[in-house]
């Protein structure tokens, strides 16, 4: 997997230095202080948000609902001192985490975005694959299938993707999984 792009947003400069500062040895980092420079900033090329609730021009909830409806393939963890309240509920984050973070804890939260993208990624593959196995083992005799390369590669593929999907299931909570399907879900 290449270097994982991820965009800051915090209109603290100290606190955004620190959180660059943990983050730059791993990733390639990006820091927005204000919700209109996250917007423009965000694109399909960002795969994860650190995203402050509270910037000096708006919301960062208003960041992540542009996110969410600019269907921008990117995880977002709200990472804030704004104590969760109930309004979390509909809202389209990955993760939340409540000021002060720990380089640890941050380092910890990229690595389980980062991890549920992959997984994500992998599974809709393999549902298409699968998809695809299933209609050709439907309208073809098996003598047909036996032998034939693309088919082969198909299901050799799919094995590949199961495997390497087992291993990362291992590391998976059960709110990781949650926050997959959710995704899925508003597909």
């Amino acid at each position: 997997m290449s270097e994982a792009t991820v965009l800051v947003v915090e209109d603290e400069p100290d606190i955004s230095a620190l959180y660059a500062g943990f983050l730059e040895e791993r990733y390639d980092v990006t820091v927005a202080e204000t919700a209109a420079e996250a917007m423009d900033t965000v694109d399909e090329t960002v795969d994860a948000v650190l995203l402050d609730r509270r910037l000096p021009d708006g919301s960062g909830d208003d960041v992540l609902e542009y996110i969410r409806e600019n269907d921008l393939d990117c995880r977002v963890a709200m990472v804030t001192a704004v104590e969760p309240d109930f309004d979390i509920i509909g809202m389209g984050f990955d993760l939340y985490l409540t000021k002060p973070v720990s380089r640890a804890n941050l380092l910890a939260a990229l690595e389980t975005l980062l991890t549920r993208d992959e997984y994500d990624d992998l599974l809709q593959e393999a549902a298409a694959l699968a998809s695809k196995r299933a209609v050709l083992k439907a309208q073809k005799p098996t003598a047909q299938l036996d032998g034939n390369e693309a088919f082969d590669e198909l299901v050799s593929r799919l094995d590949e993707l199961n495997a390497d999907m087992d291993a990362i299931a291992e590391s998976l909570s059960t709110d990781d999984y949650r926050a997959m399907f959710r995704d899925i879900g508003e597909a």
